[in-house]
């Protein structure tokens, strides 16, 4: 027999790539012409042919890659042997893979344009730092900053209903040779959620590994161009997502969210703790006490102390760290989060101004920090 590149093609158009639902040669991923060569014995008979092809593919981490390289070896084998099936000639196929998109940038070089990264976390659930993760984004950008909001918690996102997105769906552009996700845009604020990318009802049942995989595409992968700040909205607690955050930026510093309850702040000190370690050194830019009070809307003069008085405030003096604001508990709180019109948006307001204050009081703190630190080193892991 006489195998000719063609064959070759026609095997690879029965081959579908499940990215495009459509075939291989139609999703233009031949990156040229197949080579056949032929191996001949001393007496010049073929006793193989060779066949090398190389397949594009958008990047290295493409799901699809694997199997659809399997399911081309697999279909060139087949069609030969339906092309010339009393043939004894053997066939060895190599498939090879380029890819369309640049590399990735490495760590040290991620998000060039961005002057701070400020982590917003909390030692536990429940103490609304997701609220003022967000309301702090949009009190920036309402001060005439450029600010990008992160909502690094893969497996419970907020972002998407606290900012009336849960429609939403990134699309990508193509950048300096990479498909990069273009963040979502709100209120004056560029975000991102793994929440825009899976279904709201249904939990992420993922392994630790693949969690900070998604999050580190949107962080590497997406288009967040010059931003006077960057949020990183982070998982209660502290684990695997903390420490890939830790490996992947230089975080400028930390805020630590926590209500004035005894059983919060015992928490808050194991999230001071994980950033200010000597592995870490992540500076703290403060502690912003929610939940503070309780004030009735129809009488925003009255204090009600339900969750304890001061707790924060007094940790942050012991701590020698910085109080940056104290968040009443005001029942439009909840509501504005709920329907996605957060507080600070109405800055007439006692919670918007308090909002407002807390901003004028991270660009303070942060101000300082830059002036009389160094930059902050990214936690390197030794296996």
């Amino acid at each position: 027999m006489t195998l000719y590149p063609k064959i070759i093609t026609d095997a690879l158009a029965t081959v579908i790539y499940a990215g495009t639902k459509k075939n291989l040669v139609e999703s233009e991923m031949l990156a040229d012409q197949p080579v056949v060569t032929p191996s001949l014995s001393p007496q010049g008979e073929v006793k193989k042919w060779n066949v090398e092809v190389t397949l594009l593919f958008s990047r290295e981490t493409d799901p699809f890659l694997k199997s659809t390289v399997k399911a081309a070896e697999a279909a060139i084998k087949y069609h030969v042997r339906q092309v010339f099936p009393n043939d004894t000639e053997s066939i060895e196929v190599n498939i090879k893979t380029e890819y369309k998109s640049a590399p990735r940038p490495e760590d040290d070089k991620l998000l060039p344009d961005v002057k701070n990264i400020i982590a917003v976390s909390s030692g536990k659930g429940g103490v609304g730092k997701s609220t003022v993760s967000a309301n702090l984004a949009i009190s920036l950008a309402r001060l005439g900053y450029s600010v990008g909001l992160l909502d690094t918690d893969i497996f419970g996102p907020s972002v998407p209903k606290m900012f009336q997105l849960e429609e939403a769906r990134p699309y990508a552009v193509e950048k300096d040779g990479r498909q990069l996700i273009m963040p979502v845009e709100q209120y004056g604020v560029k975000l991102l959620s793994i929440g825009f990318f899976v279904n709201k009802d249904t939990a992420t049942l993922w392994r630790g590994g693949m969690a900070c995989s998604a999050l580190k595409q949107l962080i590497a992968d997406a288009d967040w161009g010059e931003l006077d700040y960057l949020i990183l909205d982070t998982p209660p607690g502290t684990s695997d997502i903390h420490l890939s955050l830790l490996q992947t930026l230089s975080i400028t510093g930390a805020i630590i969210v926590s209500t004035p309850q005894q059983v919060a702040l015992a928490d808050a000190r194991k999230g001071i703790d994980m950033y200010t370690n000597d592995k870490v050194n992540v500076p703290i830019l403060g502690l912003v006490e929610n939940m503070a009070w309780f004030t009735p809307a129809e009488h925003l003069d009255e204090k009600y102390y339900i969750f304890g008085k001061d707790g924060c405030k007094n940790l942050a003096a012991e701590m020698n760290v910085p109080l940056l604001a104290q968040i009443p508990l005001v029942q439009g709180i909840c509501e504005s989060g709920d329907s996605g019109v957060p507080a600070a948006l109405d800055v007439a307001s006692p919670t918007g101004q308090a909002f407002i204050a807390l901003a004028q009081s991270v660009v303070t703190v942060t101000n300082r920090r830059n002036a009389e630190k160094e930059k902050t080193m990214r936690v390197q892991v030794k296996n």
